[in-house]
C-alpha cells in the first residue's frame, strides 16, 4: 500500500516519523510532494521516502493520500488532484476547519474521506488526534486511519460535530499549557531558581501529571486531592487559583476557540 503526502511540513514529518517508528509502513511505501524542491530533498534525505514532481503525480500513485496542507491551499490542491482521486483511494485531510462536506464539494464527487485534527505534540510522538469519516469509509479504512494517526500518539474516532471541540481541547490547548509552564517557571525564577532549571521542573511536572491521569484512570479531582495535604502548601496554592478564577478562565478560553472554529 502506497501512502502519499501532499505537503511536507512539520505535521507531515511528524506523521512520517511516527509511521516509520511504529513500522506501519516502509520508506519505499511513501511518497510526497511539497512546494519547494529544497523541502522535498530535505524530507527525502531525513526519512528515505520518495518524492514526486507534482501533486497530481503523488495522488496518482497513492492508495492512501494524506492532504497535509494549510486550509487556505486546500481548494487549489484539490483542483490539481481531482482527476487522480478515484473511488479506490482513501483520502485523509488534516486541514483545520475544512469539513467532510466542504472537501467533497471541492472534489465534486463522492470519495472515501477521513478528516483528522492532530496537534503539535505529534512532533514528539505524543499527539492526540480526532478522526471522523464520511459514509463511504469502511471499517477497514477506519482501522487503518486510526493506526496511522495513532503512530505518533493517540487517535480517537469522534463524530464530526465534535471536531471543533477536539480542536479546542487538543489542538489549541498546548498553547495554554505552554503559558502555564512559562508562568510556573517565572515563579520559580522569582524564588531563586535558574531559568533552565525552572523550565525543566515545570515541564516535567506537567508531563508527569498528564501521564498519571492517562495511566491511572483516576479522576483529576481525586489526583488533585492526593496532593493537597490538610493545612499544607498545595491547598493554599489551590485556594489562590480558585480565587483568581483559573477554572473559569480555562473554560472560557476553550469555548472561545470553539466559537472561532465555528466561524471559520
Amino acid at each position: 500500500m502506497k501512502i502519499g503526502f501532499i505537503g511536507l511540513g512539520n505535521m507531515a514529518k511528524a506523521i512520517i516519523k511516527g509511521i516509520l517508528d511504529q513500522q506501519a509502513a516502509a520508506p519505499d511505501d511513501m511518497i510526497g510532494n511539497a512546494k519547494t524542491r529544497e523541502t522535498k530533498e530535505a524530507v527525502s534525505a531525513a526519512y528515505g521516502i520518495r518524492t514526486a514532481e507534482s501533486n497530481a503525480d503523488t495522488a496518482a500513485v497513492s492508495d492512501v493520500l494524506i492532504l497535509a496542507v494549510k486550509p487556505q491551499y486546500m481548494q487549489e490542491v484539490i483542483e490539481e488532484i481531482r482527476d487522480q482521486v478515484t473511488e479506490d483511494k482513501l483520502v485523509i485531510s488534516i486541514a483545520a476547519g475544512k469539513t467532510l462536506q466542504w472537501i467533497e464539494d471541492m472534489f465534486g464527487k463522492k470519495i472515501r474521506l477521513v478528516r483528522c485534527m492532530p496537534n503539535t505534540p505529534a512532533l514528539v510522538g505524543a499527539g492526540c488526534t480526532g478522526v471522523c469519516v464520511n459514509d463511504r469509509v469502511s471499517q477497514t479504512d477506519i482501522d487503518h486511519s486510526l493506526k496511522l494517526m495513532g503512530s505518533f500518539g493517540r487517535a480517537y474516532l469522534v463524530p464530526e460535530h465534535l471536531m471543533n471541540a477536539v480542536g479546542a481541547v487538543s489542538g489549541s490547548s498546548p498553547a495554554y499549557v505552554f503559558m502555564f509552564i512559562e508562568a510556573m517557571a517565572d515563579a520559580a525564577v522569582a524564588a531563586g531558581m535558574t531559568r533552565k532549571m525552572a523550565y525543566e521542573f515545570a515541564a516535567q511536572a506537567v508531563y508527569g501529571s498528564a501521564k498519571l491521569v492517562l495511566e491511572s484512570g483516576d479522576h483529576p479531582a481525586y489526583l488533585k486531592d492526593m496532593v493537597c495535604s490538610p493545612g499544607g502548601t498545595t491547598i493554599q496554592g489551590v485556594r489562590v487559583l480558585e480565587d483568581k478564577g483559573m477554572r473559569g478562565a480555562v473554560i472560557e478560553a476553550l469555548l472561545a476557540a470553539v466559537e472561532q472554529s465555528n466561524r471559520l
